[in-house]
């Protein structure tokens, strides 16, 4: 179900003890980001924060409920790692800023974790040992020519 108008902008005026956050449209709903890490997202008007193990534990004892959609056809849902934010939160900044911080220092040390994938190699990164290196072994392959 798509946001209601305006709820991305109550959010960003709950948040406001937090900083500016950029809030990006996906899916019907938006995900909110500092400093590029995406850290909460708005569904359903319902704002979500991510969470670690400990913190989701934490909230949900605050009566907080896990984000899920449906991955397949078939109506599997997936629960992850987002919770949504305590019913006091919805109306005391101070109380959502300090959640939402939390969140974006659980969300930074996640992406720090990611596994980057390292750079292809430019080809003209290739030392020029190592090209003629490349060059003699491609002409050992080539048939020698007979005299005559």
């Amino acid at each position: 179900m798509p946001l209601s108008p305006g709820f991305s902008d109550h959010i960003e005026e709950l948040l406001a003890g937090f900083g500016k956050v950029e809030v990006r449209r996906m899916f019907g709903g938006a995900m909110l980001r500092r400093g590029g890490i995406g850290f909460a997202i708005l569904d359903d008007d319902t704002f979500f924060i991510k969470a670690d193990t400990v913190f989701g534990a934490e909230l949900k004892k605050q009566g907080s409920k896990p984000w899920s959609y449906s991955v397949k056809k078939d109506g599997t849902v997936r629960d992850i790692a987002y919770w949504s934010v305590p019913e006091t939160a919805m109306d005391d900044g101070d109380e959502a800023s300090a959640l939402a911080k939390r969140s974006h220092q659980i969300a930074v040390k996640a992406d720090a974790a990611k596994v980057k994938k390292p750079k292809r190699v430019a080809k003209k990164a290739v030392t020029k040992v190592a090209r003629k290196a490349i060059m003699k072994k491609a002409a050992s392959k080539k048939p020698k020519a007979k005299k005559k």
